[in-house]
């Protein structure tokens, strides 16, 4: 139950953030949750590869190479998903950021001292 409620906080928070960045649409509600879907299939899939992959980077980048990690797990989705469109990189890396603040914020809201 509190992983459908976590799929839907992130649906929209992505609703919220296709509203207000330019650079970044989702053509609708349900297309939102598919996208909240396979970005936590990515980051649960792909993203540990690709950190183990870029370590090095990561290392001398002092940890900011895994902001563009997460800018590229947002890419892929993109192409995954039908009705999900962000422009380029930098709208990628933009909304990875306030997707991150604004799941960590209604998370919070979900009360997970039980």
């Amino acid at each position: 139950m509190k992983l459908l409620l976590r799929v839907l906080l992130s649906a929209i928070a992505v609703v919220i953030l296709a509203n207000i960045l330019p650079g970044v649409g989702v053509s609708s509600y349900g297309t939102a949750i598919i996208v909240a879907i396979v970005l936590g299939l990515l980051n649960y899939i792909v993203k540990p590869i690709l950190v183990i992959f870029t370590l090095p980077v990561t290392i001398l980048t002092l940890g900011l190479f895994l902001l563009i990690i997460n800018a590229i797990i947002i890419l892929l989705a993109d192409s995954l998903v039908q009705g999900f469109t962000v422009d380029n990189i930098w709208w990628a890396l933009l909304f990875s950021l306030l997707l991150s603040f604004l799941q960590s914020l209604f998370y919070s809201l979900l009360n997970d001292d039980k």
